[in-house]
């Protein structure tokens, strides 16, 4: 057997074992699936941030993009986005301003305090009814731009919700129990104080304590920080 008969037949004999583990993969169902990543950490940033309330929410998000087709024909494209998210609301107390006008008297004047506001939502995606158009396809800024509208929409649902006033009066309850404990005097700005103080004087005329006039589930001590 010359060389050249002997290199045809290794040639054959590769082909036909790839032909055959092809064939074996297909029937067996078994698909080689290879994942990649690569993790950057950017910066690492020192906060003061305080979780006083969370929320979860189920949202229906329709999307729907018109295209012209020679600016007569409609080639609408449209998806359907299903997204349950956890939302944390609470405050940034970088923003708070102070001042203790005289220690001796252990009084602490909160001279600003900043609003509530969402400081995280972890949301999990499920798209449905996904249709292109003819030429209207979707492409990967098409699902960027929904992903990102939907996650606004969420945000500002809830804002809209309960979870700010329950953070107020969360971070009320909890900043003059702490400062009790230590022996000081708390003076929030005039509209705060004017709110706890109505809070505490129905406290007082149903003989409760201050806690369990809060709205339900603002126990501090299931609070996040």
């Amino acid at each position: 057997m010359d060389f050249l008969t002997t290199f045809l037949l290794l040639i054959a004999g590769a082909g036909g074992g790839v032909a055959a583990a092809n064939m074996l993969r297909k029937r067996t169902g078994v698909t080689d699936v290879r994942h990649e990543s690569t993790l950057l950490l950017e910066r690492i940033e020192k906060v003061f941030k305080v979780v006083m309330a969370e929320g979860y929410f189920s949202e229906i998000y329709n999307y729907q993009d018109q295209k012209k087709i020679l600016y007569l024909l409609n080639d609408p494209k449209k998806a359907m986005v299903i997204a349950k998210s956890k939302v944390l609301v609470g405050f940034d107390f970088a923003k708070v301003r102070f001042q203790a006008p005289d220690p001796n008297d252990r009084m602490l004047v909160i001279e600003s305090f900043p609003e509530p506001e969402v400081l995280s939502i972890d949301t999990d995606y499920r798209f449905y009814d996904i249709q292109a158009g003819i030429l209207n396809h979707f492409n990967g800024a098409d699902y960027t731009q929904i992903l990102s509208e939907a996650k606004q929409v969420m945000n500002e649902r809830a804002m809209q919700s309960d979870l700010p006033k329950i953070a107020n009066n969360q971070i009320q309850y909890m900043m003059f129990q702490l400062a009790s404990s230590m022996g000081w005097q708390l003076q929030l700005p005039e509209a705060d104080q004017r709110r706890l103080d109505a809070l505490r004087a129905e406290a007082e005329r149903s003989d409760q304590p201050l806690k369990a006039i809060l709205p339900s589930g603002n126990d501090p001590a299931s609070s996040q920080s």
